[in-house]
């Protein structure tokens, strides 16, 4: 054999031998069969498969996946046609399985999709459809994760991504909000002025109840006041009568002391009466005792001699 076709054959022997070594990157598997029949799966590594009887029948990405569908039309309960988008989380968790299972498994998911929405929405009237996204969220994942199991699918989240009623029903929904917001709106002015008006009123109670109870304590005071100006008064009073008394007490003493006698008391007697008639007076009226007095001065006249 010359020394060229010995090398051809060996160049093409390296040739198949490299072409067939394969390197499979993280996150990803291939499928491989033996003469069409499934072989095994190779996964993240090096693989060498037998040339011309060994071939790669599928690659598969491990990732999840965000399939992002068209908008669906759906009929609610109250018969209300809208259309809704929604997106779906999924992850091929067996690759055979996913090769095997079903035919075109993206479209598969699709239409499963579609039809699972439209049998939820239709148990749903407008209202709990435009309020229960999660309610739609949960049951749908829950049926397509049971109905893809098989494919070698998992389904990790569904999202309603928009719901688009008619127009007019939008233009009915916007009516009915601004009316709302206007309602509200006039109930909060309204509870802004009853707030108002009863602080109002409670300032003006809390007003009167301290003018009354200064007007009580002013009152208290100054009958507190008269209270002690009376005894005051009064107890000045009574120790002025007790300064008389000691006076004509002293006074009495006194006279008792000095001995004096009845002609000295009738005396004295008679000198008031002159200072009386000394005044205003035009009478006098002189006791009877009096008419032994003339006798009495004169006697005094007489020791004055």
């Amino acid at each position: 054999m010359p020394i060229y076709l010995l090398a051809v054959l060996i160049f093409v022997f390296l040739i198949l031998v490299v072409s067939n070594i394969k390197i499979i990157p993280q996150s990803n598997a291939v499928i491989i069969e033996r003469l069409g029949t499934y072989l095994s799966t190779w996964q993240t590594g090096l693989h060498v498969k037998v040339p011309f009887i060994d071939r790669v029948a599928n690659r598969v990405s491990l990732k999840e996946r965000v399939m992002d569908f068209p908008p669906q039309p759906v009929i609610t309960k109250d018969n209300v046609t809208m259309k809704i988008d929604t997106v779906v989380y999924i992850q091929i968790t067996d690759p055979k399985l996913y090769t095997y299972g079903v035919e075109n498994p993206m479209l598969a998911i699709e239409n499963l999709s579609a039809t699972t929405l439209r049998n939820i929405i239709g148990e749903l009237d407008l209202d709990a459809t435009l309020t229960s996204r999660d309610v739609i969220n949960t049951k749908m994942r829950a049926i397509l994760d049971e109905a893809t199991d098989p494919w070698g699918i998992k389904v990790n989240r569904v999202e309603v991504k928009n719901i688009m009623p008619p127009e007019a029903i939008r233009e009915a929904m916007e009516k009915q909000m601004r009316a709302e917001r206007e309602r509200r709106e006039k109930i909060l002015i309204a509870e802004g002025q009853k707030q108002s008006e009863i602080l109002v009123a409670e300032g003006q109670k809390q007003a009167r109840i301290l003018e009354a109870e200064a007007q009580k304590q002013a009152m208290i005071l100054q009958a507190e006041a008269e209270k002690e100006a009376k005894a005051r008064k009064a107890e000045g009073e009574a120790e002025a009568i007790l300064k008389v008394q000691k006076a004509t007490a002293d006074g009495l003493k006194m006279i008792k002391e000095a001995q004096v006698d009845e002609a000295v008391i009738k005396l004295r007697s008679l000198e008031t009466m002159e200072k009386a008639a000394n005044g205003q007076a035009t009478k006098i009226i002189v006791p009877a005792d009096f008419q032994n007095l003339a006798g009495i001065v004169g006697a005094i006249s007489e020791l004055k001699k």
